[in-house]
């Protein structure tokens, strides 16, 4: 079912001792919702892309300028060795994953924006290492999408795992909304899932198919900057940004077509109609929409009890809007939202952490713990 949320104006609302400069700050509720409380553990970030929580308490995390930081016990120490990055627009280093058993192997996976190729410009990359002594070392490119652009415009990018090691990873179709999408010959506007060493599975939905980019999973999609697991049903679950209205989430099915820019329930920038279709019979129609956009970027599924009735609802980023969307959930349905800390920033990325906290990456400010 598709259900159009236009949200009221209304306020929702482990590692501890490590930061000396973290601070405690107290939303005041309104409208009878309860009070929201943060708490903020890495500060003074720029655009922190990704993070991920390391054993022993510790954090890694990206930001889009070119840094790879680990945060452990209130120090910031930069990891060497990253591959060149074509930093430009909504490009630079992207998002990061660690292996499932991340304990063992040692492997971490980010998506970066390369100018690897012939053509000037850049494109999405996929790519894994290991960290030994801060230094990245075993660096594995295991995608380079091509050909390159100079636009600066819908890089992706975000990574995730499903429970048999596969990994998926999205790249936005970087502007060029009339060929890319739509064709699964081109790289752009996909989701892609590889096996967790870069080989493509044999099963992928468009292996067997002359010309084909045989690592796509699935096809018309815009600028995907949210992807996580459901939990319940092991889904694997995205949000991509629509041009004016028409942010999206969707349930990915391999070989589907989630129809970018055929359907949306988006205008253009100028006002005009993009396209007079919502839906078409061979379009897999979003489970969730939003208009206006909100700008999402980043989502996480509560499964943790330390937010009482939230636990098994869904958290997604607002970049344009600056607050968190507690999306109700019933079943694969986004029944009700919620605004939470209106204000805070502009929120990138979100993780439940080890301690069954959530955590936030806010544009300017940093990482924040959500206390309820």
């Amino acid at each position: 079912m598709i259900k159009k949320m236009v949200i009221p104006l209304l306020l929702g609302a482990f590692l501890t001792g490590s930061c000396q400069q973290k601070k405690k700050k107290t939303l005041a509720a309104n409208q009878g919702s309860q009070e929201l409380s943060y708490e903020l553990i890495v500060p003074d970030l720029h655009i922190p892309w990704g993070f991920q929580f390391l054993p022993g308490n510790s954090i890694l995390y990206t930001e889009k300028e070119g840094k790879l930081v680990h945060f452990i016990n209130g120090k910031k120490t930069d990891i060497k060795g990253l591959p060149e990055i074509y930093v430009r627009g909504q490009g630079g280093l992207l998002d990061l994953q660690l292996h499932p058993n991340y304990a063992q192997n040692g492997w971490l996976y980010f998506t970066y924006a390369s100018p690897a190729g012939d053509k000037k410009g850049g494109h999405t990359a996929l790519m894994r290492a290991r960290i030994k002594n801060n230094q990245l070392v075993d660096k594995q490119l295991l995608y380079k999408a091509q050909p390159n652009s100079t636009d600066g415009r819908h890089f992706g990018s975000r990574i995730e795992f499903d429970d048999q090691g596969y990994v998926y990873f999205s790249i936005g179709e970087r502007g060029n909304r009339d060929v890319n999408p739509q064709d699964i010959t081109r790289d752009g506007g996909k989701i892609y899932r590889l096996k967790d060493d870069g080989t493509i599975p044999d099963d992928n939905p468009f292996s067997n198919q002359s010309n084909a980019k045989k690592a796509i999973y699935t096809y018309g999609h815009r600028n995907p900057q949210g992807m996580k697991r459901n939990p319940v049903t092991q889904d694997i679950w995205i949000h991509e940004h629509g041009p004016m209205g028409g942010d999206e989430i969707n349930i990915i099915k391999p070989g589907k077509n989630y129809g970018w820019p055929k359907a949306s329930f988006g205008k253009n920038y100028n006002g005009s109609q993009l396209t007079p279709y919502t839906t078409l019979p061979d379009i897999e129609p979003p489970i969730h929409y939003w208009d206006p956009s909100i700008a999402p970027s980043g989502m996480v599924f509560i499964t943790s009890d330390k937010y009482g009735n939230w636990k098994g609802n869904l958290l997604v980023g607002s970049l344009k809007f600056q607050y968190l969307a507690l999306c109700f959930l019933d079943g694969n349905s986004v029944v009700k939202e919620k605004k939470l800390l209106e204000g805070i920033g502009r929120v990138r990325s979100l993780e439940q952490g080890p301690d069954g906290y959530i955590y936030a990456g806010i544009e300017g400010l940093g990482i924040i713990k959500l206390q309820r």
